[in-house]
């Protein structure tokens, strides 16, 4: 079966300019990543890797170079642009959860579908859908303060998924989780990628790498290297959690 293409970077760069001085925040970054691949992307502090994420996720432009994303080069898109490929092609899930406080879990999914211009009633349903497949069917009405760490991110996750994206670009996403509610959020991960979703894992936890099938390193803004993981680790969703 032909593996079908998502993503190409074609020599991105990204330079600051600091004072008088030019950082080079990715050097030469040439990568293809496939539909339902499932991604761990790594790197130390100054590796590059915040960089190249914010690019991945059209946050940010780079310097030089081209992103071809789902057959379309988003590397000179403004910034009106950029947020509506965003909107359409990418789900985010962050460490810090970025839920609206006073809106319940409900509320909070469907807002990628408010901006789409999506009518309420359909939203709702489509909000509905993605947390029965995170199973929060229990939660829906609940707010953030109301729901555990892990629900949070579940609820996020939810979110990311609600537009129907090309990618889900999770960043760091169990940093403000235990133990054993990461591997809950890595087994909901892995099942979500069963069902055909392409997942990008930025990370610096060697554990939570390990979840992934293939593992990037960046060292010095390039690919130190680019492995197929062989050991990957999986784990059963836990749906009484």
């Amino acid at each position: 079966m032909t593996k079908q293409e998502l993503i190409r970077l074609i020599d991105i760069k990204k330079h600051y300019r600091v004072g008088t001085e030019v950082v080079k925040a990715l050097q030469s970054i040439n990568l293809t990543i496939y539909k339902n691949e499932y991604v761990a992307l790594m790197g130390a502090s100054g590796s590059g890797k915040s960089t190249l994420m914010n690019i991945l996720g059209c946050l940010d432009t780079p310097t030089a170079g081209q992103y071809i994303l789902a057959n379309q080069d988003v590397s000179k898109l403004n910034d009106n642009e950029l947020a509506e490929i965003r909107n359409k092609e990418i789900g985010f899930v962050f460490q810090t959860f970025n839920l609206l406080p006073r809106s319940s879990a409900l509320e909070n999914v469907v807002l990628p579908l408010i901006y789409a211009g999506q009518k309420k009633e359909e939203r709702n349903a489509r909000g509905v859908e993605v947390l029965n497949q995170v199973y929060l069917a229990d939660r829906m009405a609940h707010k953030p303060n109301e729901l555990s760490g892990g629900q949070r991110q579940r609820v996020s996750i939810a979110r990311a998924l609600v537009n129907n994206p090309s990618i889900i670009l999770a960043d760091e996403p169990t940093g403000n989780l235990d133990s054993k509610t990461s591997i809950e959020i890595m087994a909901l991960f892995e099942e979500i990628h069963s069902l055909g979703n392409t997942i990008i894992v930025v990370t610096h936890e060697e554990e939570i790498a390990r979840h992934a099938h293939r593992i990037i390193r960046l060292k010095d803004g390039l690919v130190e290297t680019d492995e197929i993981n062989s050991e990957i680790k999986k784990v059963e969703v836990i749906r009484s959690y």
